[in-house]
């Protein structure tokens, strides 16, 4: 029996362009004591990266493709990642020979490293209500004239989609240097560059406030007056807007604001023609303010939600929900006498006439960096199996 433990030591979230780097350990766990056993032998071992593409039937229609053979003889030394997925197999790396006749003795163990880098042209990792893409790690290995084994490590990839264009040239640092700090080598340099370029566009880029001022109204007058300083956000950040409830003609007695992600098929792709957007919630504020002044709501982004893409076959988007309960008359405050010395009692009205309507505005979403995220994923970056 042989051990076989895969780790992505850096955590399981990668943007898209980035290197995985992983530690495959293969270990004979019998004690070198024991005399009734020998050294364990593997013919071949391979790793490599894909993506598996998951549709609902019953909104999203694909074209009809051959059924592909997912029964490997035991004669059979090719490796097919994907084997007993569920779905398409959507793009995969070509795979890398980690060791051809390995052979290990009673409590040897030996370790190999593999490193791709994450394909630029693939979505991002998404569970969605239609779609679900998702990225994993095989390591396939095998014993002669045995079936091939395989060990699957899932993982996520974040994909920055949308981002201008710097402003400065490319071989330039965004971030300014530190003199304190010893200046690596340039191999080193060069592979971290690209990454950290991303994140400081992903920062400045989120970073700018720019305040937006929108007035809520209806068809009876002016609710309030909205203010949001930025649309476009990270995971992770809160969004934060205000009411001025004070220049309004009509009272508001409450308001509600939702996060939420909108899923819509490509009209290509629906299952029936004006399909209807499947739509997610991810956070919502509700506050009562009637006699309010001003107020404000903040709603942070979860972390392991997806942030927006665009792909042939499905498209997300992000908006913000409100929701409005005004009065159709307007209702007096509550007036305290300057002389008054007996105890006065208030109380609401038992019926007040109201009308509701809504509004969405959308915002943006973009990735954050990946070693934040990886401390709430659902994946671990560790797997292992005995063969």
């Amino acid at each position: 029996m042989i051990e076989v433990v895969a780790s992505m030591a850096r955590g399981p979230v990668f943007l898209a362009g980035e290197v995985v780097e992983c530690l495959i350990t293969f270990t004979n766990p019998m004690s070198h004591l024991s005399t009734s056993v020998s050294s364990e032998m593997l013919a071949w071992a391979s790793a490599q990266i894909h993506c598996q593409f998951h549709a609902s039937e019953s909104r999203v229609a694909l074209p009809t493709q051959r059924n592909k053979q997912d029964v490997q003889a035991e004669s059979d030394t090719v490796l097919i990642p994907s084997r007993g997925e569920r779905g398409q197999c959507m793009l995969d790396t070509p795979p890398k020979i980690l060791f051809c006749d390995l052979r290990l003795d009673p409590g040897e163990s030996k370790t190999y490293s593999y490193s791709e880098v994450v394909p630029n042209d693939g979505p991002p990792s998404f569970r969605g209500q239609s779609v679900k893409y998702v990225y994993k790690l095989t390591i396939g290995c095998q014993r002669v004239n045995s079936p091939i084994k395989l060990l699957r490590v899932p993982f996520r990839v974040l994909v920055l989609h949308g981002m201008p264009e710097p402003p400065f040239p490319q071989d330039e640092e965004v971030a300014p240097s530190n003199p304190f700090l010893e200046e690596e080598d340039g191999g080193r340099r060069g592979d971290a560059r690209p990454l950290e370029r991303a994140l400081d566009m992903l920062m400045i880029t989120t970073s700018r406030r720019c305040p937006h001022l929108f007035n809520i109204t209806n068809m009876r007058g002016k609710v309030a007056k909205f203010c949001i300083f930025k649309i476009v956000y990270r995971l992770g950040e809160d969004i934060i807007g205000t009411f001025n409830f004070s220049d309004g003609d009509i009272p508001c007695l409450q308001y509600s604001v939702s996060l939420q992600s909108e899923e819509e098929i490509q009209p290509g792709y629906q299952r029936r023609p004006g399909q209807a957007v499947s739509v997610s919630g991810h956070g919502r504020h509700l506050e009562s303010c009637l006699h309010t002044a001003s107020c404000h709501f903040s709603l942070p982004i979860p972390l392991n939600v997806t942030p927006g893409f665009s792909t042939d076959i499905v498209a997300l988007r992000w908006r913000l929900h409100f929701e409005f309960v005004t009065a159709r008359e307007p209702t007096e405050p509550p007036v305290v006498l300057q002389n008054q010395s007996e105890v006065t009692v208030w109380s609401g009205a038992e019926h007040v006439d109201v009308d509701t309507f809504s509004w969405d505005l959308p915002i943006k979403v973009l990735p954050t960096n990946p070693a934040l995220a990886s401390f709430v994923s659902q994946f671990t970056g560790t797997n292992s199996i005995q063969i």
